[in-house]
């Protein structure tokens, strides 16, 4: 019998399982960020229970913490200072590796899980954060569950779910120049609705797919939870080995023939197939406020068709028939799990270098981690940044989210590289436009929604 790559992972990670289709899965890797995952080590300690495999199970300070320069554990976030001293404790008392504020491997928690080798091809990994499902690049079943389910994964190193359908995705063509992993997901969203892939395990696959670096693909599984998608997957190629080689947790010797047999087999059948012809995707950037509110960056804002649209386009202070290149606007941010890698980063400062930020626009850029701030700063991209008219800061999420922090402003409208642009999501009445680092850099050099090649 034929299987997805899904069945393979979840086959080989089956305990057991019961009539009314729920199934205990093995889990060979836990991760916790201080907000969620705080509570659940809390919970632990105060039950009395100890974690099964401390060696596979770590917390990441990432969703509160200060990214300005110079920070401590004080943070703009109410409550935040709470949640690291508690996240801290806990592990601590727990014997958990814990990559904190001011550690030289801290960072947004599913970066610092790829670059340390906890995320590899056939591993299952948990955490309490829906983009969780970013890990699925390398190979890996990677799901976000709440804090509870976490609590019970560090106790037993399982956790119970109910097995989803699977569904593939297929990317063939060449990229137009400009074009990327994140328009190519925001173009799917748009398609097919915020909801088509409900509940589903993704596997993206073909030759657009395959040409893309592992930091891209990263973004393309980001985005599945905003497909509302139960988790992503692209089977691992040399690429991703050559990825993963090298990483301090990662195994050694490498299982390599073992990865390369981690693919869907050939006549495999998925419960739902979407084919898209890449060649045809073109910059993209959203109009509303959700994720599958979006058209082409020289896209004109089309007509409300219900009660949600009308309602996004009054939040947004748009009209339909409006010109998205010619709408003004506030602020750019570059940074969050979906777009603050290294390869973003190179991206952005091309179209950055030698260019300066437009009057009046405030403009971030927060690296996804440590490592990949000093790896930028080996290259001088942030001179570059800086240079432009950015604040350069220290990684972390951010203004990605609303946390009673920092924000841009109510009003402000901000292009940003984040994940969700909902109502509220980057502060009280911001309105987010959601695009890849190179539309963000552009248009936050002409001051208005721009693609890189109209400068």
């Amino acid at each position: 019998m034929a299987h997805t790559l899904f069945d393979k992972l979840w086959d080989a990670h089956l305990v057991a399982s019961d009539e009314a289709g729920e199934s205990l899965i093995y889990v060979d890797r836990v991760c916790m960020h201080e907000r969620t995952g705080s509570i659940a080590m809390q919970s632990l300690i105060e039950r009395g229970l100890e974690v099964r495999r401390p060696e596979h199970a770590y917390c990441v300070m990432d969703h509160t913490v200060d990214t300005r320069p110079g920070r401590g554990d004080a943070t703009p976030a109410p409550g935040g200072e709470a949640f690291i001293a508690s996240a801290r404790g806990s592990a601590h008392a727990l014997g958990l590796r814990i990559f904190d504020v001011n550690d030289d491997d801290q960072g947004i928690s599913h970066l610092v899980s790829a670059e340390q080798g906890f995320a590899v091809p056939g591993v299952t990994l948990v955490c309490p954060d829906s983009h969780t499902c970013t890990l699925g690049a390398l190979g890996a079943l990677a799901i976000g569950v709440g804090a509870s389910q976490v609590e019970h994964a560090l106790a037993t190193s399982c956790v119970r779910l109910t097995k989803p359908e699977a569904m593939r995705i297929r990317f063939d063509g060449i990229l137009a120049p400009w074009v990327t992993a994140k328009d190519m997901a925001l173009h799917l969203i748009a398609e097919y609705g915020a909801d088509a892939a409900k509940g589903t395990a993704v596997e993206y696959s073909g030759s657009a797919v395959q040409a893309l670096s592992v930091e891209a693909r990263m973004t393309l599984c980001n985005l599945a939870v905003e497909f509302a998608a139960f988790t992503a997957l692209i089977a691992p190629d040399d690429k991703t080995i050559a990825y993963v080689s090298g990483r301090r947790y990662a195994p050694r010797p490498l299982p390599t023939d073992a990865w390369r047999a981690l693919d869907s087999d050939a006549c495999a059948e998925f419960a739902h197939e979407i084919s898209i012809d890449a060649s045809r995707i073109r910059p993209r950037i959203t109009w509303g406020t959700s994720p599958d509110q979006g058209i082409a960056v020289d896209g004109i804002v089309p007509e409300p068709e219900s009660r949600d649209a009308k309602k996004a386009l009054d939040y947004m202070g748009i009209s339909h028939g409006t010109r998205m290149t010619d709408v003004d606007i506030d602020a750019a941010f570059i940074g969050s799990c979906t777009n603050s890698r290294l390869g973003d980063l190179r991206a952005a400062a091309r179209i950055l270098r030698n260019r300066r930020v437009a009057p009046g626009v405030a403009a971030v850029c927060v690296p996804g981690s440590t490592h990949v701030k000093r790896e930028a700063e080996a290259e001088g991209l942030d001179k570059v940044f800086r240079d432009a008219g950015f604040e350069w800061r220290e990684s972390g999420c951010s203004m990605c989210f609303y946390a009673g922090g920092e924000t841009f402003g109510p009003g402000k409208r901000v292009v940003t590289s984040t994940n969700r642009n909902f109502e509220g999501r980057q502060g009280p009445a911001v309105r987010s436009h959601l695009a890849s680092p190179e539309v963000v850099a552009a248009s936050a050099v002409r001051g208005a929604i721009s693609s890189p090649e109209m400068l």
